[in-house]
């Protein structure tokens, strides 16, 4: 799915190498976008977790940065004390509004930059998981050839976690 036109990487998503898109609905409860994406990576799956333990051990082989794990989240802020340029897990803070929230992960091979976007509808809302790479050389691409089937299917698993919330 394509990135919506009215989230704030759907400009960034251009002459990307890959993007995508997974939304989700659920009970609106008047939530902000940190907050949805605060409770997503305290509902992390174990096995997303375990892949992400994986994910550091490989990469760390070849020289490669480890992100820690999703929920590497600070438990004594309120969601309201972020700040844009902060780290939220294994993300930095680019940009928050009520509706988006939008994070990043930058090295010499790749661009990630993540958000998530909330669109109310009456008692529901739903929640659109978008993702935007760019690459920086072959690295870059021979990673996300790796990285690619799994994304597709930890996000749309991760948003399950939000229906049973």
């Amino acid at each position: 799915m394509p990135i919506p036109t009215k989230s704030i990487l759907s400009e960034y998503s251009k002459g990307s190498y890959f993007e995508d898109s997974f939304s989700r609905r659920i009970k609106n409860n008047n939530q902000t976008a940190i907050e949805v994406f605060l409770e997503i990576v305290n509902q992390t799956p174990t096995w997303v977790s375990f892949l992400m333990s994986m994910r550091n051990w490989v990469v760390s082989k070849f020289g490669l940065k480890n992100l820690g794990a999703l929920q590497d989240v600070s438990q004594d802020k309120s969601s309201s004390e972020y700040l844009v340029g902060e780290r939220i897990g294994i993300f930095t803070l680019v940009s928050l509004t009520e509706n988006e929230i939008v994070l990043e992960d930058r090295d010499k091979h790749l661009n990630v930059r993540v958000s998530f976007l909330v669109e109310s509808e009456g008692e529901t809302a739903i929640v659109h998981a978008n993702t935007v790479v760019h690459v920086n050389n072959v690295f870059g691409k021979i990673y996300m050839f790796f990285v690619t089937p799994f994304h597709k299917i930890i996000v749309p698993s991760t948003l399950k976690g939000l229906e049973q919330a």
